[in-house]
């Protein structure tokens, strides 16, 4: 197919066969499995997936692109989904079985962090998630506390996520080539939450005025809900910055107001 990108929808396809049969090595499919592509492009991944699967989901919105997928792959093989994946109902595919849901894809990288967390809102009805993503992004999704890349994004996908940095995929790799590296990720929810906050909405709250202003303290950043004692009873410095505090210590906090 003679497909132009389109900048708008953030395309860039993956073209080293190198590079997708590792994807595929690493996702590991099986034939019965629940499994929904998002943005299946020129179908790098949805070829080798459909040789396994008996059947796949690809949510795509690119007209043109759905145009050509209806004439290489077979009806009974694939459904295709016109739809944006920020506004698409990925656990709808799985009220009317009991298999929970696997989600993969080469995300745009202009809307990766949206769909992370619509996905993340959706995270009980699925099994994991293998994503190619801006190398930056998955930086930002497996850091650790006390470092650069560790912000909001890490806090709340390692809330209710375990994740694997699997790979860095180079920029010739895909057509046209970004003008970033790329990376190949697997998130996988947690059955039970290690850290379960009281009240969520307060959770996330929390993180986001945490990290509002990175180079503050908490005793700034939280002067709304906490006071010295407050941080004494739970024995985190208030003179410490959000990127010093794991996961645990912001449910802690949560958890205390809540």
């Amino acid at each position: 197919m003679k497909h132009s990108p389109k900048k708008s929808l953030g395309q860039n396809f993956l073209s080293d066969p190198d590079f997708v049969r590792a994807c595929i090595d690493a996702i590991q499919p099986k034939a019965d499995d629940l499994t929904v592509e998002i943005g299946p492009g020129l179908g790098a991944l949805t070829k080798p997936l459909t040789a396994i699967l008996k059947h796949l989901h690809a949510v795509e919105l690119d007209r043109d692109i759905i145009a050509w997928m209806h004439t290489h792959y077979a009806a009974d093989r694939i459904t295709i989904h016109h739809s944006d994946a920020l506004k698409f109902d990925f656990a709808a595919l799985s009220k009317d079985s009991d298999a929970n849901l696997r989600v993969v894809g080469n995300l745009p990288y202009n809307i990766s962090t949206p769909i992370l967390f619509h996905l993340l809102e959706q995270s009980r009805k699925i099994v994991d998630m293998h994503f190619m993503l801006q190398k930056e992004v998955v930086e930002r999704m497996v850091a650790q506390p006390s470092t650069p890349e560790y912000g909001r994004l890490s806090v709340m996908l390692q809330y209710r996520l375990h994740m694997e940095y699997l790979f860095t995929v180079p920029a010739d790799a895909f057509d046209p080539a970004p003008k970033v590296e790329s990376a190949f990720v697997r998130a996988i929810p947690y059955a039970t939450l290690p850290c379960p906050a009281h009240d969520e909405q307060l959770f996330a709250k929390i993180v986001v005025a945490a990290f509002g202003q990175r180079r503050k303290t908490l005793r700034n950043t939280l002067k709304t809900w906490m006071t010295d004692p407050d941080f004494s009873t739970l024995q985190i410095d208030p003179q410490l910055r959000a990127e010093n505090l794991g996961v645990a210590e912001f449910v802690a906090i949560a958890n205390h107001l809540a």
